[in-house]
């Protein structure tokens, strides 16, 4: 009897599993680097062409109002673990050790997990395992991604690039593409794991300079190491974009036909976006105007980026057009919610998810402002204005935008009243956030970053 109880429970509990696996989501999360708003064709790009991201939008819903940190680190600091970068960003490249992920979070609801492309999140060999992804193929993780030859330094990143797979340093010297080589991974991750709940985080290589040719662009050369300047070695970065741009948008297009092929596409959600907006030197013709690159400045051109969301089986109304405000922190709660993953238990509350705005149009999801937090500046801002101020609150600004990338500073003579309202009510909120500084991390930690803030002395021995 005892034995047939048993085999009743372990039939039961198989059942359960099983039932719990077919109605999970798989999970794609795609983040394109120094890919602003305006660099999709559905966005209104004259100059890039994107049409699978189209296609997706057209499938899916596009979001007109995402934003993120000007750079690249704090983004991902941010994504990841769903909190202001305020509460727990340390230093460029590093993400402290003791935070959660939402890798974590969908490992623990019965996820297995896999991130591919750009990392600088901490050197350590176990850091991607560390923060809950069972697979990893990436770039800037153990190394720089960068070598030496001949007395010139060489960026690795695209052509003959210098990778870590799960942890071991592997260098391509055959003319292999780096984000061709990490779409393959993720498409074969996808196609062995076809059969159970998956999670998947590209943040991708491209479109960051240097803005040299792609495999598609006529002046491939296989043969190259990398570029020796940052930006690039060739002259024309506006034709260079366009065609890493194409090429960010071809690897989507791969990764949804393999989702197809693996019979997994109409369950699973994919989320695209950029970690900051368009590097400095690219210039995109954008309905009928043309948007400056603006990466590293609190502006609509350095922190507008687009967003889209397919997911056959959980997006009603497909082909819509949200102007929701959207940021960051926003993702760790909406991918806890669709998945059934639970949040972390000291989870602070910054994001919301936007599982409502998917199931349906008229969602129930009320976000009023955003926050940023980057360098010594900090940002609030709504759909119409932004409030941008040093950490200190010195300095305050109100912009009034009437789109995107149309924004005008106002000075304070220039306020009305509703504006004056709306400027202190921006700045009490950044005041109030400003004293959640460091709160997220452990003490060491803390300590180190209260360390770099002070002057160094000076040597006063002679050389």
């Amino acid at each position: 009897m005892r034995h047939i109880l048993s085999l009743l429970l372990l039939t039961t509990t198989t059942v359960f599993h099983a039932t719990a696996h077919a109605t999970q989501p798989n999970v794609v999360l795609i983040m394109a680097d120094d890919m602003g708003y305006e660099a999709l064709s559905v966005n209104g790009s004259e100059s890039c062409k994107t049409p699978n991201l189209d296609k997706l939008a057209n499938g899916g819903i596009r979001f007109t109002n995402c934003f993120a940190n000007p750079l690249c680190t704090p983004s991902r600091a941010k994504i990841m673990t769903g909190q202001y970068n305020v509460r727990n960003y340390v230093k460029f490249g590093l993400l402290d050790r003791g935070q959660t992920t939402f890798a974590h979070q969908l490992k623990a609801a019965g996820y297995t997990t896999c991130i591919a492309g750009k990392w600088q999140l901490g050197k350590e060999k176990d850091a991607p395992q560390h923060f809950g992804f069972d697979r990893s193929c990436l770039w800037q993780h153990t190394r720089t991604g960068r070598s030496k030859q001949d007395g010139k330094n060489y960026d690795r990143r695209f052509v003959n690039p210098m990778l870590e797979i799960n942890g071991e340093e592997k260098e391509y010297l055959d003319g292999e593409y780096a984000p061709k080589l990490c779409t393959d991974f993720i498409c074969n991750f996808i196609d062995q794991n076809k059969t159970s709940p998956f999670l998947v985080y590209y943040p991708m290589i491209l479109t960051h300079c240097p803005f040299d040719p792609t495999p598609d662009s006529s002046d491939w050369d296989p043969k190259r190491l990398g570029s020796t300047t940052y930006k690039g070695d060739l002259n024309d970065p506006q034709r260079h974009f366009r065609d890493m741009a194409a090429y960010a948008d071809k690897m989507v297009g791969q990764i949804v036909k393999q989702l197809d092929e693996s019979g997994v596409r109409d369950n699973t959600l994919i989320i695209f976006t950029g970690d900051n907006g368009t590097d400095k030197p690219i210039i995109t013709p954008w309905n009928g105007t043309k948007v400056v690159g603006g990466k590293g400045t609190m502006t609509d051109m350095g922190t507008r980026v687009p967003m889209i969301a397919s997911w056959p089986n959980g997006i009603s109304d497909s082909g819509r057009v949200a102007d929701d405000l959207i940021e960051f922190v926003d993702v760790m709660p909406t991918l806890c919610e669709v998945t059934g993953a639970e949040l972390p238990g000291d989870y602070p509350g910054d994001g919301q998810s936007i599982a409502s705005i998917m199931e349906k149009e008229a969602s129930s999801r009320v976000k009023d402002w955003i926050y940023i937090w980057y360098r010594g500046n900090v940002m609030v801002r709504d759909k119409r204005y932004s409030l941008v101020a040093k950490t200190d609150g010195t300095n305050a600004t109100l912009t009034r935008y009437q789109g995107p990338f149309d924004g005008k500073k106002l000075s304070d003579s220039e306020l009305t009243e509703q504006e004056r309202m709306i400027k202190n009510q921006f700045a009490s909120t950044l005041s109030k956030l400003a004293k959640t500084r460091l709160t997220s991390v452990d003490k060491e930690m803390w300590s180190q970053a209260e360390d770099r803030k002070q002057p160094k002395k000076k040597n006063n021995k002679r050389k």
